[in-house]
């Protein structure tokens, strides 16, 4: 594993394994350097699929890659064929060694898992896909009696001015996300990612909640940012269920 990358520190069953990756390790170069995952950033594809290639040595499996629309749609890793893309913005895996992916580059990367470690799951969990419920979603989609959340880099609550629709969007279903805006200056408000996906879990019954703290936008040499600059190349989030099933849960 490259040591820059992100392991989650949460009390996952031993057998849920996942990361991101940070910016270290690949070959890509300038504004995309290195480890750029995104074959449509504007990078040149071939470091794109040698980065790729860096990565597929410390997976399991080719990683069943969504086409990410900022939606709400949840696809099943465990049918999806390799090489196919689903328009998706999350994706449930039940099966061991199948690796469920995304891409993000300001957004927040949502791991969950099982806690009985019967299944895993990721979200691409920017402010529509928040608004929109992909998170709900993606815990219904996950079916877990008990699940755990890890929240990924994220354009942090320092750095993320919005427009009052964005803020709206988020008010009218519920009163409590005012919290999770700050007013900045005339008609805009600095908005906090992590509080309004803590929000939505426990919503969705997740109380279980882990990682958050980082700032895609201010750590450059860590983290890929959009909005600090559009050349810019793809973190990935990575998840997957190690070895055989627990008993009583399905494989």
């Amino acid at each position: 594993m490259i040591h820059d990358w992100l392991v989650p520190d949460w009390p996952a069953p031993s057998r849920i394994r996942a990361f991101v990756t940070t910016r270290a390790g690949g070959v890509s170069e300038g504004d995309y350097a290195s480890m750029n995952l995104g074959l449509s950033s504007g990078d040149d594809p071939g470091r794109v699929r040698r980065n790729r290639e860096i990565l597929r040595e410390v997976l399991p499996d080719e990683p069943r890659w969504l086409a990410q629309m900022h939606g709400v749609d949840v696809a099943d890793a465990d049918a999806a064929e390799e090489g196919i893309r689903p328009r998706a913005d999350a994706s449930v895996a039940r099966t061991a060694g199948r690796v469920c992916a995304v891409l993000t580059a300001d957004c927040m990367p949502l791991l969950l898992c099982d806690a009985g470690g019967g299944g895993v799951a990721v979200a691409h969990a920017g402010w529509r896909g928040l608004a929109a419920g992909v998170v709900e979603n993606t815990v219904r989609s996950l079916g877990a009696k008990e699940t755990l959340a890890w929240m990924g880099p994220a354009i942090g609550p320092k750095a993320f001015e919005v427009g009052p629709e964005v803020r709206e969007a988020f008010l009218q279903q519920d009163a409590a996300a005012g919290a999770a805006f700050a007013s900045h200056r005339p008609g805009k408000y600095m908005a906090d990612l992590y509080l309004l996906a803590r929000q939505r879990l426990a919503k969705a019954g997740v109380t279980r909640v882990y990682g958050g703290g980082f700032c895609t936008y201010t750590e450059n040499e860590r983290f890929f940012s959009y909005r600090r600059r559009k050349e810019s190349g793809r973190m990935g989030a990575f998840i997957w269920m190690a070895g055989e099933a627990p008993s009583g849960t399905e494989k």
